[in-house]
C-alpha cells in the first residue's frame, strides 16, 4: 500500500511537471449579416413613399428563408444613424454617406450585404456615389420614389452674406435649375417682406440650357434682421413648386468692430489671427507697426499686442491713458520687464527660459460661454517657463500642461481692471491650433468661433450678467436651433445645480411654451430644432430666483427635404455598380429577396475554435498528490514507522 501511494505521488508530480496537453475543437455555424438601412427623412414622406418603405422592410424581416439564411440588422438614418425602433420619417436632413461609412467599419470583417431603402436625395455630407470603393460589402439600393422625369424649376443654391452694414449694398448669387425637354420662359423675383418686389428678371431655359446664375445687389436701409424671398414663377402643371421658393435673411448692423493687430516682427500667427477674427464679417483687423497705430489708436475698439518689446512703450502708455481693451500675446521675443512696468496690473515670474506647453481647458471658466473644445489634442505653444499674476481678479481659460500634468499656471486668461478688459495668451505658435482644428473637423469653424467669442468679449464694454446666453439672430429652416446659457451665483461663480428654463413666445400666433435647459458639458442648453418658422421672443430664467435675460430670433421657412421631385437613380446606380451590388425599385422587393438567397457569396460558414487543454486539470492532479502524500504519512505515523 505504501509503495502504491508513493508511486501515485511521484507519478502525479512528474505528470504535473510534464503537463501533457491535447487539442480540442469546437464547431459552430456563422450566418452572414444582412444590414437593412431605411431612410427616415422627411423626403420619403413628402414623396409619399412611407408606406412602401414599411412594406419592403416588413417583407424582408418576415421572410422565413431570409431569416434562416441571414442575421438581420435593421437601422434608420437621417443626419445620424441609429438602430431601427420605429419609422416616423421626420428627420430634417439625410446623410447616406455617414451611414455607409459606419456600416463599412462595423462589418469590415464579416460577410454583410447592405440593403438601403432610400430615394437617394442626400442633403448633408459628401457625395455617397463613390464611397462604395472603400467599403468591402455589396450594396443593394432599393429606390423609393418616382423614376419618371417631369419638367421642374428649382432654386439650386443661394449665396448671400449673413451680415450686412447699414447703407451698404450686399451681393446675392442665385443658381436656378431646370429639368425638362422643351424651351420655357419664367421670371425670377426677390421679395422683401410679403408684398414688395425688389428685383426681378426674365429667364429662359431649354434642354441645352438647364441652369443660370443670377447675380444682383440690394441696399441695406435699416438696422436689424431683414428677410427676403426668392421665387421662380412656376410652370403650368408643375408638380413640385416648393423648390421654386427659398427664403433667406441678413442681419444689418450699423457699426463694424475695428481691431488693431500690432507687431514688430513677422510671424505666421499674424495671418492666422487676422483670418480667424475676420471669419466674422462684423470684424475688421488691421495689421500695424507700433508707430503706425499711435496716430489712429482712437479708430479701434480693441488692440492686439503681439510679442511686445521696447518699440511698444509709447503704445502701452497710450492704451493705459485712453483705457483701451487689449489682447496681449507673448512669446520668445517678448520684453516681460516692459509689460511689468506698464501699469497693466501684471506681475511676472521672469525666468528667461522657454518650454513647450500644451493647453487644458478650464471647464469652470465663467466670464463668457465657450465651446467645450478638445484642446488636449492641440499642439504645444512655446512659452516662458513660469507664470503670471494679475493684481486684479483673473479668470483662466486655458492652463499650461506638461506631459499631461497641469502646472496650475495660466496659458490664456482674462481680467478686468479700471473699466478695461484684458486677455493674455502666453505662447507663440497659435497658427498650429487653427491647422489642428481643420485636421480634426475638416473646418476652421470651431477655432474661429472660440476666437470670435474672446474678441467679442474684449471689444465690448457691457457689464457682466448672472445669466449669459449664446444664440443667433436668425436660423435657416434646417439649422439646429440650439440656445446655450451659463448661470452664475452672486459671487459670479458658475452654478452647475441651477434650475433654468426658457419661455418661448411665437410673436405671430402668440403661443407660449416653456422648456427646461439641461446641463451639458458645462453649459445649460436647449434644442428647439423643429419649431415652426416665424419670429420668436424668449426669456431664459432661473426657476427660484428673480434672475432672467431676454432676446429674440427668427426661424426662416425652408425644408431641404421637400426640394426633390424624383429619386436620384443615377447616383444610386453608381453606388450599386461600384460595390458589386445591384439596383432595385420598390416593386422589385421579391426579386431582391430571391437574388440574396441565390447568391453564393452569402452562404453560412462553419467555423471552429481551437482550444489547447491539459490532459488532467492541474487542480485535481494537485489534490490527488496531496491526498496520497497525506495518507502515506498518516499510515507511517500510525504504525510508528516515522
Amino acid at each position: 500500500m505504501l509503495t502504491t501511494l508513493r508511486v501515485i505521488s511521484i507519478f502525479g508530480i512528474l505528470l504535473l511537471l510534464i503537463n501533457p496537453k491535447f487539442e480540442s475543437f469546437t464547431y459552430f455555424d456563422e450566418k452572414p449579416t444582412l444590414v437593412v438601412a431605411v431612410d427616415n427623412s422627411e423626403s420619403i414622406l413628402y414623396l409619399k413613399q412611407d408606406e412602401k418603405a414599411r412594406e419592403v422592410l416588413n417583407a424582408l424581416e418576415s421572410n422565413a428563408e431570409i431569416n434562416e439564411r441571414f442575421d438581420i440588422k435593421a437601422y434608420s438614418f437621417g443626419k445620424s444613424v441609429g438602430t431601427l425602433d420605429s419609422l416616423n420619417f421626420n428627420e430634417r436632413q439625410s446623410n447616406l454617406t455617414l451611414a455607409l461609412k459606419q456600416f463599412g467599419e462595423v462589418y469590415a470583417n464579416q460577410t454583410a450585404p447592405i440593403v438601403v431603402l432610400t430615394d437617394g436625395n442626400q442633403t448633408y455630407g459628401s457625395d455617397y456615389s463613390y464611397i462604395a470603393k472603400g467599403i468591402k460589402q455589396p450594396i443593394y439600393p432599393l429606390v423609393l420614389g418616382d423614376s419618371t422625369l417631369h419638367s421642374d424649376l428649382s432654386i439650386k443654391q443661394l449665396n448671400v452674406n449673413r451680415y450686412v452694414y447699414l447703407k451698404n449694398k450686399f451681393p446675392i448669387e442665385i443658381i436656378a435649375n431646370y429639368s425638362g425637354k422643351t424651351t420655357i420662359n419664367t421670371e425670377l423675383k426677390i421679395w422683401s417682406g410679403n408684398n414688395t418686389v425688389v428685383f426681378k428678371k426674365t429667364l429662359q431655359f431649354s434642354a441645352s440650357k438647364t441652369s443660370e446664375i443670377i447675380s444682383t445687389a440690394l441696399m441695406a436701409n435699416s438696422v436689424g434682421v431683414k428677410t427676403y424671398r426668392v421665387e421662380l414663377v412656376p410652370l403650368e402643371n408643375e408638380k413640385n413648386t416648393v423648390n421654386n421658393v427659398k427664403n433667406f435673411g441678413v442681419e444689418v448692423i450699423d457699426q463694424k468692430t475695428n481691431i488693431a493687430l500690432v507687431y514688430d516682427r513677422m510671424h505666421p500667427d499674424l495671418g492666422t489671427l487676422k483670418k480667424s477674427i475676420e471669419s466674422n464679417e462684423q470684424r475688421s483687423v488691421s495689421i500695424l507697426k507700433p508707430k503706425e497705430l499711435l496716430n489712429k489708436i482712437n479708430d479701434f475698439q480693441l488692440v492686439i499686442l503681439y510679442q511686445p518689446n521696447n518699440s511698444f512703450n509709447s503704445i502701452l502708455k497710450e492704451i493705459k491713458y485712453q483705457k483701451i481693451n487689449t489682447f496681449i500675446i507673448t512669446g520668445t521675443t517678448t520684453d516681460y520687464e516692459l509689460l511689468y512696468n506698464t501699469n497693466l496690473n501684471l506681475l511676472w515670474t521672469i525666468t528667461n527660459q522657454t518650454e513647450n506647453f500644451q493647453p487644458e481647458l478650464n471647464k469652470n471658466y465663467n466670464t463668457f460661454i465657450i465651446d467645450n473644445l478638445d484642446f488636449s489634442n492641440y499642439p504645444p505653444l512655446q512659452s516662458e517657463f513660469g507664470g503670471f499674476k494679475s493684481s486684479a481678479p483673473s479668470d483662466i481659460i486655458l492652463y499650461k500642461t506638461v506631459n499631461g500634468i497641469n502646472t496650475g499656471d495660466a496659458m490664456l486668461a482674462t481680467y478686468e481692471v479700471d473699466n478695461m478688459k484684458h486677455a493674455l495668451l502666453l505662447g507663440e505658435g497659435i497658427w498650429r491650433w487653427r491647422a489642428q482644428s481643420y485636421l480634426d473637423t475638416e473646418s476652421f469653424m470651431d477655432f474661429d468661433s472660440f476666437m470670435g467669442k474672446l474678441v467679442q468679449y474684449l471689444s465690448s464694454n457691457k457689464k457682466r450678467n448672472r445669466i449669459n446666453v449664446d444664440y443667433k439672430s436668425f436660423y435657416n429652416g434646417n439649422d439646429d436651433v440650439i440656445i446655450t446659457a451659463q448661470y452664475f451665483n452672486k459671487n459670479f461663480e458658475f452654478d452647475n445645480s441651477a434650475s433654468l428654463s426658457i419661455v418661448l413666445k411665437n410673436k405671430e400666433n402668440k403661443t407660449i411654451k416653456e422648456v427646461p435647459l439641461l446641463l451639458n458639458n458645462g453649459n445649460y442648453t436647449v434644442d428647439l430644432s423643429g419649431i415652426k418658422a416665424g419670429l420668436y421672443d424668449f426669456t431664459v430664467k432661473h426657476n427660484s430666483e428673480s434672475v432672467a435675460i431676454s432676446g429674440s430670433f427668427q426661424v426662416l421657412e425652408y425644408n431641404v427635404e421637400q426640394q426633390f421631385l424624383n429619386a436620384d437613380i443615377s447616383k444610386l446606380k453608381t453606388l450599386a455598380d461600384n460595390s458589386n451590388g445591384e439596383l432595385y425599385f420598390a416593386s422589385e422587393s421579391e426579386l431582391l429577396i430571391n437574388n440574396l438567397l441565390n447568391d453564393n457569396r452569402y452562404k453560412t460558414i462553419q467555423r471552429s475554435t481551437k482550444n489547447i487543454v491539459p490532459l488532467i486539470d492541474w487542480k485535481y492532479l494537485l489534490g490527488l498528490i496531496v491526498l496520497s502524500l497525506f495518507v502515506e504519512w498518516f499510515i507511517r505515523k500510525y504504525n510508528g514507522l516515522i
